[in-house]
């Protein structure tokens, strides 16, 4: 045995083999070292870089919020330095089942459709296909304000920084959830009276984004559905999202929405929204959606890429309107400013880059930090919450190294008390309804056909004791029950549309007109219909 050992050692070919045996395995383990290292090293630096919130109470905070805030589902995701740390999905798809949400669970995601459609525009302006700063009517002849001069005037860059005068929301009464075409859409806008002069006020303005969509489809021959999916989807990967409202009825793995009614929580219809797509019909996943975030904090680049120039990038980042003074209630924030489809601000000494959504039944939430290349994303399946933004606040303020603070109860404890003030104010018109008040007039005068201009039509039929409101362009209907004299209490068959009061104009004792209002969910101002 020993001569045999000798011989194998000395023999040439044996050494050899040897050397070569002792080299490789020496190579190997070395390889296993430098890998085992690696790991460690990552193990350890992502410990070191997830905040204590995220990594030890994130799963309890969400958890309890979806029993305390009624949320059947939340998908959450956070980007930093380019990687996914953390995406997951809470609570279910829809009430009364077990279909849990993921992180590919499709969400309807509202207006944080709006960064899509600017970033689009901006790409084709860097293009050289047009130009942000184009008359709107350069590229959208059919597009008019009800001042010929500021038709005249408004330019790509007005439509997607909300700076056409409009109050906030106005007009969206007439359009969400309505069978009117984009075109009908934007006749009736143009007969809508500017609450502010031209320019002078920020007024958050959803049909302007519809006509900017509308734009970019025509400069670059194509349609805004097409440029998304093609000029952001598909580059990116984002192989579960919808740019269409429609497309997600048959969609696989999407959340249900859901709304508050009687206090209690019910599954509503999806938004109907195609009419103004480029304000808010996109639905998305946590999953592709990380991509949209890390493309936006590589300032244009995916995965070595250019997707976005980093030019158009920026110029949707760049302030156009003065939103507020950013005061915030925790730390301190100077500025609120809002860019091409994002909002801007400072928060603690860094700038704040976000936008929200909100349709039938979803909120959401879409936040970037730059400077600390943070991204955070919050979907929630139901529209009676202040969760995605409280969520949205937490993490920020983990990376930020600020106090924690349990902003959900904070939310949510405002979210009782107006819901507690708004409870009492519709108990004591019930209160009224029930004691059967003097109306001013019989119920059947009230019957007939009334009209405003731009909507259309609406009628009040009389059914047995109360009366019923049906609209010309709405599925949605409302229940009229007399509170005294000529007012009365409208329940509209859509939970987001509210339980409002409702007011008709009499002279000598005939009814001239009737005065509706919806939740400010959807519109703050009142329609005035006349009887016609």
């Amino acid at each position: 045995m020993e001569q045999e050992t000798v011989e194998f050692y000395t023999d040439p070919e044996n050494y050899n083999y040897r050397l070569k045996y002792f080299f490789i395995k020496s190579i190997i383990m070395k390889k296993i070292f430098i890998t085992f290292s690696i790991l460690l090293f990552a193990l350890s630096i992502n410990a070191q870089t997830l905040p204590s919130f995220v990594k030890d109470s994130l799963d309890n905070y969400v958890n309890n919020a979806l029993t305390q805030w009624r949320i059947p589902g939340v998908a959450v995701c956070i980007v930093k330095d380019g990687k996914v740390v953390l995406m997951k999905g809470y609570g279910v798809k829809e009430i009364n089942t077990n279909d849990k949400v993921d992180e590919n669970t499709l969400f309807m995601i509202g207006s944080n459709t709006k960064a899509f459609t600017a970033t689009v525009l901006a790409t084709l302006a860097e293009e050289k296909k047009l130009s942000l700063d184009d008359k709107a009517t350069k590229w959208l002849p059919n597009f008019k304000m009800k001042d010929a001069w500021v038709t005249k005037e408004v330019t790509v860059r007005d439509l997607l920084c909300h700076r056409l005068g409009m109050m906030t929301f106005q007009g969206d009464f007439m359009f969400f959830d309505t069978d009117l075409s984009t075109d009908e859409v934007l006749q009736k806008f143009s007969r809508l009276t500017p609450v502010y002069s031209f320019r002078s006020t920020w007024g958050y303005t959803n049909t302007a984004f519809l006509a900017g969509g509308l734009i970019a489809g025509n400069a670059a021959k194509s349609t805004w559905q097409d440029l998304v999916r093609t000029k952001i989807f598909q580059p990116l990967g984002m192989t579960r999202s919808l740019a269409l409202s429609a497309e997600i009825n048959a969609a696989t793995n999407k959340a249900s929405a859901h709304s508050i009614m009687n206090n209690e929580l019910i599954k509503i219809p999806y938004g109907q929204l195609d009419n103004i797509a480029p304000a808010g019909s996109i639905s998305s996943s946590v999953n592709d959606l990380s991509k949209w975030v890390m493309m936006q904090l590589d300032n244009g680049k995916f995965e070595g890429k250019t997707i976005i120039p980093s030019s158009a990038i920026q110029q949707t980042r760049t302030p156009n309107s003065i939103m507020g003074d950013g005061r915030v209630p925790f730390n301190t924030g100077h500025f609120s400013l809002y860019g091409l489809g994002w909002m801007l601000q400072e928060y603690g000494g860094k700038k704040i880059v976000s936008h929200t959504g909100g349709v039938n039944g979803f909120v959401t939430s879409v936040t970037l930090i730059p400077e600390e290349k943070l991204g955070i994303i919050v979907l929630t399946n139901t529209d009676a919450n202040s969760f995605y933004e409280a969520l949205k606040w937490e993490i920020m303020d983990a990376y930020l190294n600020f106090p924690y603070r349990n902003y959900s109860k904070l939310y949510h404890d405002a979210y009782e008390r107006n819901n507690k003030a708004e409870e009492d104010n519709i108990k004591k018109k019930r209160d009224s309804v029930a004691l059967h008040l003097a109306v001013a007039l019989p119920l059947q005068k009230f019957v007939g056909e009334y009209e405003n201009d731009p909507y259309g039509t609406l009628k009040i039929e009389q059914e047995g004791d109360h009366l019923k409101i049906k609209f010309q362009h709405h599925k949605m209907t409302g229940k009229l029950e007399a509170i005294s004299g000529n007012r009365f209490l409208c329940t509209y068959s859509n939970p987001i549309w509210g339980i409002e009061p409702t007011v008709f104009t009499i002279e000598n004792n005939q009814i001239k007109s009737v005065t509706i209002k919806v939740a400010g969910f959807v519109d703050y101002m009142p329609y005035e219909f006349k009887k016609k």
